[in-house]
């Protein structure tokens, strides 16, 4: 069985809901429903408390996981969070273009305003 689906069953057999567990532990149920879709697993603390809450050892807790699932996930992870981090950073420097492109804009606006107003003084 999988940890993910031994969450599930430890759960159900305790006849809690997702939001309840999750309470528990300190987590939202979108958490929960994360590690019992398999999407994201519990962190170390995490794990403790879900062995002590269902009175099992660690090992009976998560035997049977892959860790190199755990290692993909954790890197894809990483990898998204550097993504979001990337276009972050990429808003930033677009605000900061605008910005510039506005301040420029004005700049050469009243520059021809200004040259517009001394040609209709002058022409007079």
């Amino acid at each position: 069985m999988n940890f993910n689906d031994r969450l599930v069953e430890l759960r159900k057999r305790k006849g809690l809901s997702q939001e309840q567990i999750g309470y528990e532990l300190g987590v939202s149920r979108q958490t929960v429903s994360k590690w019992e879709l398999g999407q994201s697993y519990p962190d170390f603390q995490r794990l403790v408390l879900l062995s002590d809450y269902y009175e099992m050892s660690l090992d009976e807790l998560v035997r049977g996981i892959d860790v190199g699932d755990v290692r993909v996930l954790n890197e894809s992870e990483k990898r998204i969070s550097s993504i979001y981090s990337d276009v972050e950073k990429g808003k930033a420097m677009l605000g900061s273009a605008w910005k510039a492109f506005l301040a420029i804009g004005c700049v050469i606006l009243v520059f021809f305003a200004a040259i517009v107003s001394y040609g209709v003084f002058f022409v007079r």
